[in-house]
């Protein structure tokens, strides 16, 4: 299946699932959320081991791992028929074609210093595209989810992307990959200039509640490198269902797992597209010691 924005209901309709599938499938997502969210605020203020991945900077917490294990443990009991896509626990099953995609805790660095951005975020995938999901953000007790054909609402209120259609207008958010340190092909650039241009580009932490808030019209736009799916499925679901448009860089075919994405209001995707297209990265002599 090949085409340029992402179409969840494409995706939906490939993948065979029906009108009333989906709406199951919708509360399943939005009920997990909520089950992960509150398992993390059971253990917010509260830690007792903070550690660290393979990268530097990527962190692990108790939490992690139990919103993980109830998430996992919901969706089994609701949906023992549909594999598993887990940050921390990996595939649980075959994932090539319709999958669960599940970030117990996006915006760990964000919690483990008691910063309240921070989210769960179950998202459905069919082969590498987003088809619908949620993001629970339990500090603001809010929670974000959507569905093809009903819409994207936050708690029971529906929401629209922005109609912002120029950059001068707009306020965008962007975030920093764990390899910042060692690569090039980062968008420390793209940060300075935008910033320049924009009313703002903020840094939230956490992707899946940066693309819950473009989905909701918080903000205009969203541009990131170095995320993995489970970062992305349930955020650029909701942005597509909300009315807006998602991408890759070049406004190319999308894929989750190239591990990019460009989400906003239709008014302004080709502006930003274009402008991201222009900028050269930081010269390597910035990143000599």
């Amino acid at each position: 299946m090949t085409q340029q924005h992402l179409d969840c209901g494409a995706a939906a309709a490939d993948a065979g699932l029906t009108p009333m599938k989906l709406e199951e499938l919708s509360q399943v997502a939005k009920a997990t959320a909520a089950l992960g969210g509150s398992i993390l605020m059971q253990h917010y203020g509260q830690l007792v081991s903070i550690r660290q991945k393979a990268r530097a900077g990527d962190l692990i917490t108790d939490a992690d791992l139990a919103a993980e294990q109830a998430v996992l443990t919901g969706l089994s009991e609701a949906t023992p028929e549909i594999p598993v896509l887990a940050e921390e626990s990996g595939a649980q099953g075959d994932v090539s074609e319709l999958c669960w995609c599940v970030d117990p805790l996006d915006g760990t660095t964000n919690f483990a210093h008691g910063y309240p951005f921070f989210a769960t975020s179950i998202g459905l995938l069919w082969r590498g595209l987003p088809i619908l999901g949620a993001v629970a953000v339990p500090f603001l007790q809010e929670v974000f989810w959507c569905c093809p054909g009903m819409g994207a609402f936050l708690n029971d209120q529906r929401i629209e992307v922005s109609n912002c259609s120029t950059l001068e207008d707009s306020l965008l958010v962007t975030g920093f990959a764990y390899d910042r340190r060692e690569r090039l092909d980062n968008n420390y650039a793209e940060f300075c200039r935008l910033t320049h241009q924009t009313r703002g580009v903020r840094r939230g932490g956490a992707a899946a509640v940066d693309l819950a808030y473009v989905a909701a019209g918080r903000l205009d736009g969203y541009w990131e490198r170095g995320l993995s799916p489970w970062d992305l499925t349930a955020g650029a679901a909701l942005v597509v269902i909300a009315g807006g448009e998602v991408s890759d860089y070049r406004a190319q075919n999308y894929d989750v797992s190239s591990g990019r994405i460009l989400a906003t209001g239709p008014g302004l995707h080709t502006a930003l597209q274009r402008e991201l297209e222009g900028i050269e990265p930081l010269a390597e002599r910035l990143y000599a010691n």
